[in-house]
């Protein structure tokens, strides 16, 4: 969280941090020291350093409110003519007043002119200022207890001394809580009378002044005292601006700034959009919350992805090692003329293996770079919503609730993806080189090497995949010279760890299976053969297939005269009879729900939703057979309907823009409907088993649409 509380400009912990109108925050010095001044439009000089005089121009204030919360601000010029009023302040002639002053942030380089006010004009962030005084004292309160023990000596020896004494400070009197400066008798009689503005300013002894503070800033969310530091007392709330006695009660929604109640009766705010301070408080935090659950979410995810990156590290340097042994296998069936390309080819392996590693190793330095940032964030706004200043916290929420919500696109699923994989993707033809050589005349006696069954096929899992209930995988195999592959045998498991089964046998190195159960895990492993017989297997590989169904209506089984548009999703029929058409998706085990939206319904018609057989009677309305279970209903009310069978009639119908539900659970082998996310009448039907397809009975005066993917309702009942 450090670098969170390091100014841009000068590289050290904020000290009297200002919040510039692009949200970023600099040290009021460092705010001088890039304050460009151009005078009666001349070329802009950079200021000096060294301090200047306040640009608080004809006011009755000097620069001893440089720490002022309502007043902080030093100018970035040193007038050549100064005039001083009756109480010895310093003011300037009104030609000064003309003078043209910008900063640019050091950060976004936005560059904002300063009004009358000069650096007066930008607010003080006293949050920040907080944080970083507690910052500072959970570190010094880490400390050996010897070194804790020297500087306590070492600060209670040290007084505090005047502010305001050009040389030579004395010890302070008393320190203005408004002005937080510290003045000597001497410089309180002449800069901070008790009379006109400055009589409501509260005066107070400076060890009372210093105690408070201290504890204020060091006061962490939980109310807890900090070993090793002083009581924590409650900070004294901000005043505004432009009325120092009020504090601030209200949030201007135009301006994105708190207001007090003389803003709203005399200011500029009079008329704009108002808001109760602590509700939009409590709004930001709450968004600021919600932004940081999906960040740390992301958080999780890349730790998560270093942990894999760091196991693929394993996996190539395994998978290097493999492949440097098949291909000296290969290089030694040779003879030793191919001495020198072996070790060519080794060489290029050894380039690929390290162009991997370097390549992963790059990525596990650049994540572990944005996962720190993002963690130092994280602490950071953590600890500013254990501030309960809402003025302060309302002048950063906006431009952090940004920078929490924008950190959320860094994570995004490309940047959580390995650039390369384990696997070495290089195979070595030597076939026609192995020709030629078997063309020369060995010796007499030398003995051949037999025939020999094929070796283990090689899954390729960036070509494995599943999608819905299906799966395809892709593998390879390195065939032995003279041993051609004549085939391959897939297998799969049962989705629950069972018995193998063959799925595939063939010559092809791409199988999809379909049919699968959805929310299962299969194994899936493959073998080769040839004249010789069966190889070894593969190693196996593990297949998920998804959660909910995704699917649509199926073009090839429909009746005719459905007509599908909206790829496949809705449907409409050029009869006046019921015609059905069914989903692409088949269901054997599991829980699965789907809603039908209803597009267009004319004349008060009786379509019929449920499931079916995959060879259910398509010219007929659904249910009618003893292959479909359906709930058929119009405008009023439905039934039930299996076989010709008309079960359960329940009132309440349906009309253009309802949705119908069909909830089918094959673990308790129930059909169930809702219309409206509203269960419709009792469970429909019970002792369902089977393979069961979703299935549709319309004519021409209905038009619906397919919503798949969705997740099942909680309000069910018997």
């Amino acid at each position: 969280m450090e670098e969170e509380l390091k100014c841009p400009v000068c590289g050290s912990l904020f000290k009297d941090p200002v919040l510039l109108p692009c949200s970023h925050n600099v040290c009021l010095a460092c705010a001088r020291n890039i304050t460009v001044q151009t005078p009666d439009g001349d070329t802009a000089v950079q200021s000096r350093a060294s301090g200047g005089s306040s640009d608080y121009d004809y006011l009755d204030m000097d620069k001893m409110s440089l720490y002022s919360e309502t007043d902080s601000g030093y100018g970035s010029y040193t007038p050549t003519c100064q005039l001083k009023s009756p109480n010895g302040v310093r003011v300037f002639p009104p030609a000064m007043a003309h003078r043209h002053c910008s900063l640019t942030c050091p950060l976004c380089h936005r560059s904002v002119s300063l009004d009358e006010r000069g650096l007066r004009g930008f607010p003080r962030n006293r949050l920040l200022e907080a944080i970083v005084t507690r910052y500072q004292q959970n570190r010094a309160a880490s400390a050996s207890s010897s070194s804790s023990s020297s500087s306590s000596s070492s600060s209670s020896s040290a007084a505090v001394k005047c502010q305001l004494c050009d040389r030579n400070p004395v010890d302070a009197a008393v320190m203005c809580e408004q002005c937080d400066v510290y003045y000597c008798n001497a410089c309180q009689q002449r800069c901070h009378p008790s009379r006109g503005p400055l009589a409501k300013h509260r005066l107070v002894p400076p060890n009372q002044a210093a105690a408070g503070g201290g504890g204020g800033a060091g006061s962490g969310g939980t109310g807890q005292q900090q070993p090793h530091q002083p009581p924590a007392t409650a900070r004294k709330p901000a005043t505004c601006v432009d009325h120092e006695a009020e504090n601030f009660s209200m949030f201007c929604c135009s301006c994105r700034a708190p207001v007090c109640m003389k803003c709203l009766e005399e200011g500029k705010h009079a008329k704009h959009d108002v808001t109760p301070l602590a509700v939009m408080w409590k709004q930001h935090k709450c968004q600021i919350s919600q932004a940081l659950n999906g960040v740390s979410e992301k958080a999780k995810d890349a730790k998560e992805f270093l942990v894999q990156l760091k196991n693929m590290l394993q996996q190539i340097q395994e998978s290097g090692v493999e492949f440097e042994a098949c291909l000296v296998a290969q290089c030694d069936s040779l003879i030793e003329a191919l001495t020198r390309q072996k070790a060519k080819l080794l060489t290029k392996v050894t380039k690929e293996k390290e162009y991997k590693l370097k390549v992963v190793r790059d990525q596990i330095t650049h994540c572990t770079m944005k996962l720190r940032q993002t963690t130092g964030m994280m602490e950071f706004c953590l600890e500013v919503l254990k501030e309960n200043d809402p003025s302060g916290f309302l002048q950063i929420s906006d431009a952090l609730i940004k920078r929490v919500t924008s950190s959320q696109d860094q994570w995004v699923k490309g940047a959580l993806e390995p650039k390369v994989g384990p696997d070495f993707d290089l195979t070595l033809n030597t076939n026609l080189l192995l020709q030629t050589i078997l063309q020369l005349d060995f010796c007499q006696g030398k003995v051949e090497a037999g025939p020999a069954v094929p070796p283990a096929p090689l899954l390729q899992l960036e070509k494995c995949c599943t999608r819905n209930n299906s799966a395809t995988l892709a593998w390879r195999v390195a065939a032995l010279p003279g041993n051609p592959v004549e085939g391959y045998i897939l297998e799969l498991d049962d989705g629950n760890g069972g018995q193998y089964r063959e799925v595939y046998v063939g010559k092809e190195t791409v199988c999809t299976v379909d049919g699968l159960h959805f929310n299962s895990s299969y194994n899936a492993r493959v073998k080769a053969y040839n004249v010789v017989g069966v190889g070894p297997y593969s190693k196996t590989v593990i297949l998920k297939t998804s959660d909910v169904a995704w699917f649509t209506f199926d073009p090839t089984s429909a009746h005719r005269d459905m007509v599908l548009s909206n790829e496949n999703q809705t449907v409409s029929c050029n009869s006046y009879d019921d015609r059905v058409v069914l989903g692409t998706a088949a269901f054997s085990k599991g829980v699965h729900y789907w809603e039908v939206c209803i597009d267009r319904y004319d004349n008060h018609p009786d379509p019929a939703f449920g499931v079916a057989r995959i060879n259910t009677m398509k010219d007929m309305m659904l249910g009618k057979d003893d292959k479909a279970w359906a709930m058929y209903v119009d405008n009023n009310r439905s039934w039930f309907m299996h076989n010709n069978s008309h079960t359960n009639r329940a009132e309440g119908g349906i009309s253009k823009g309802s949705t119908v539900g069909v909830l089918l659970d094959l673990n308790k082998h129930t059909l169930t409907f809702f219309i409206n996310k509203e269960q419709h009448g009792p469970t429909g039907f019970a002792n369902l088993d089977g393979v069961f397809v979703p299935a549709v009975s319309l004519n021409r005066n209905v038009q619906v649409t397919l919503l798949t993917g969705l997740e099942v309702p909680k309000n069910t009942r018997q």
